[in-house]
């Protein structure tokens, strides 16, 4: 009897040792898969991050990840492939060193969905700006924003890119063609005006050659690369993200104009300075004007610059007395053989307004050429003589010396002054242009591209066990 006492107790013993074991393995198992998933969710979020696109990095200091993967069909469902296969390879249980698995866990990924993704073009491009002032924190933004407002506030004050020069020069030969000129029988019992032979009239008519024409002497030399930019982001239907992440936002900050406008010299090519291996060789120009050859956009700025230089050089020759004395004493000589005085006035202003013309063609030749011309000029900067309008592109020099800007910081204000919207986006057109032209990058989008991404993961075991979470990565 005492025997049988012994083994009931036991008996019980060790039901409730066996219960607390067993109780202590399962709760070993719980804890292990919830440790098991979340190392799993790191290791695969991580895993699809090191998946960045080299190029992009390589030539734009850019950390995004293509959802393409170097193929023609972006989607974020491909994400989604690659973080639920690296999330199921680092669940699968250890093999033994006979081969036969040993799952104590027994974990599947069931779910996994990216539910926020910032895309580089998402609002208006903010995402690519977040991640460019990130790159350029280091850089003295504060001094090139004082160059450039300095610049503008010139520009702006002269009423360099809204004075109409054009129909000032035109209501001057208006009046001329108003004023009755004397006639000559050239035969008998007909009569013809005497023509006046003003030559400002030889000095305008180069206006419609062009602009590069008359101030490149190997028009050759000038890129004729064109695009189909209906083919490049900012010409077609975009894919969208959920926009800027607030958390990189708050860690970096606003995108900054001045930053941006740093980088993109940094990174892209001008006339003068083209960057290797580019497909559009002026690509600074590209940002300002969006033409889709190299030789419209150089001819757009160039255009521009002559505008400015035009209306600058006009204000400065109709305050220097010693110019308008010349223009008058020509004025006067050629209305004096054609004995019409009162044409005197109106084609002295003509000849100033075609020598103003013509020394703004040799501001923008010194400017291609390397040289600087200041924003408004002394006697001292003058480079043309009065006889320049009878012969423009002739009497243009090769000199490449001055003082003021240079090229780049012309260039610097208009692309300041450009919308910031298509700034913005020509530069992932340039991007693009660019990233396409490497091996397996053809069919290249920047609005396939994310930097951060939020994604909600579930995983279940065959224990009976499921649990879900959700993590945000990115590159900030």
């Amino acid at each position: 009897m005492k025997k049988g006492y012994i083994t009931v107790f036991l008996s019980l013993s060790l039901t409730l040792m066996l219960s607390l074991v067993l109780t202590l393995i399962e709760g070993a198992r719980i804890s292990a898969i919830r440790m098991k998933f979340e190392c799993a969710a790191d290791i695969g979020m991580n895993s699809v991050l090191a998946e960045y696109h080299r190029e992009l990095l390589e030539q734009y200091d850019l950390l995004f990840v293509d959802t393409s993967y170097g193929g023609s069909t972006a989607s974020i469902g491909n994400t989604e492939a690659h973080l639920r296969d690296y999330m199921q390879k680092n669940l699968l249980p250890p093999q033994s060193g006979l081969g036969i698995p040993r799952d104590f866990l027994d974990i599947t990924a069931d779910g996994v969905e990216i539910t926020q993704y910032s895309i580089a073009s998402d609002d208006g491009g903010a995402v690519l700006k977040r991640q460019i002032a990130d790159y350029m924190a280091d850089y003295p933004a504060g001094f090139l924003w004082e160059k450039i407002t300095g610049n503008i506030s010139q520009i702006n004050s002269s009423q360099l890119d809204s004075r109409d020069i054009a129909g000032e020069r035109e209501s001057y030969q208006a009046r001329i063609e108003e004023i009755e000129l004397p006639k000559e029988e050239v035969e008998e019992g007909v009569f013809e005006e005497i023509p006046l032979d003003n030559p400002a009239d030889i000095a305008n008519g180069t206006r419609s050659i062009g602009v590069l024409n008359l101030v490149v002497d190997d028009i050759g030399s000038i890129s004729t690369v064109k695009v189909p930019l209906s083919g490049y982001l900012s010409g077609r239907t975009l894919m969208r993200g959920s926009g800027v992440c607030e958390e990189a936002a708050e860690l970096t900050g606003k995108p900054d104009e001045v930053l941006f406008l740093a980088y993109l010299f940094e990174k892209c090519g001008y006339y003068g300075e083209e960057k290797e291996n580019s497909l559009l060789r002026y690509q600074i120009e590209y940002l300002i004007a969006g033409k889709d050859t190299d030789w419209q956009n150089l001819e757009q700025v160039a255009k521009r610059l002559l505008r400015w230089r035009e209306v600058s050089n006009v204000l400065y020759i109709l305050s220097d007395t010693a110019k308008i004395a010349e223009a008058k004493a020509m004025a006067l000589a050629l209305t004096a053989v054609m004995m019409c005085p009162e044409l005197a006035e109106p084609v002295k202003y003509t000849i100033l307004y075609a020598w103003a013309y013509v020394e703004s063609l040799q501001d923008v030749k010194t400017l291609l050429r390397g040289g600087r011309v200041p924003i408004w000029k002394t006697a001292a900067d003058w480079k043309t003589g009065i006889n320049s309008i009878k012969n423009v592109k002739e009497s243009l020099s090769e000199d490449g010396e001055g003082r003021g800007l240079n090229y780049k910081e012309y260039l610097e204000v208009m692309l300041f002054l450009t919308d910031s919207r298509k700034r913005t986006f020509r530069a992932m057109d340039i991007m693009e242009m660019d990233i396409r032209q490497t091996p397996g990058n053809a069919a290249f989008r920047m609005d396939a591209c994310f930097d951060t991404y939020r994604a909600r993961l579930s995983v279940s075991s065959g224990f009976g066990h499921c649990y879900e979470m959700e993590r945000l990565y990115g590159f900030y």
